[in-house]
């Protein structure tokens, strides 16, 4: 079991399932919280590959942090398929400060045990990211 900055030990599945979504594109998005009691960063859900964004952004909860990974599906400008891994921390404006610190300080260290992400993003509302933003940072 990893172990970020803040203490916050990482549950092996949470490396296990991301290498799922990277090598064998079992999960289209993971979402991971952090369980205080256990003082671990869990699974807390796997989103199958056939499910959309909409599905993704529906998963979240509307005043909880969360880490999440997203497997993002685009068509470049050239016309060339392409996927990216992207890590989104989503930290709403209406979720309790103490858990917006410990997301914060706990965050490059979970992110430092996922080898493979292609572009992070932060976000304390929908909008900031929405599959325009998405589609941006992708390109």
């Amino acid at each position: 079991m990893a172990n970020a900055a803040s203490g916050m030990a990482i549950n092996d599945d949470c490396k296990l399932k991301f290498l799922e979504l990277k090598a064998k594109r079992a999960y289209r998005f993971i979402i991971f919280k952090i369980d205080e009691k256990q003082k671990q960063v869990v699974v807390e859900k796997l989103g199958e590959p056939n499910l959309t964004y909409d599905d993704f952004i529906a998963s979240l909860p509307t005043n909880e942090c969360r880490y999440t990974i997203y497997d993002f599906d685009f068509v470049t400008e050239e016309n060339c398929q392409k996927s990216k891994i992207i890590f989104i921390a989503w930290s709403p404006d209406t979720s309790r400060v103490r858990s917006k610190m410990l997301y914060a300080s706990s965050k490059d260290g979970f992110k430092r045990e996922l080898d493979g992400i292609q572009v992070e993003l932060q976000a304390t509302d929908p909008t900031e990211m929405s599959l325009d933003v998405i589609r941006g940072r992708a390109n």
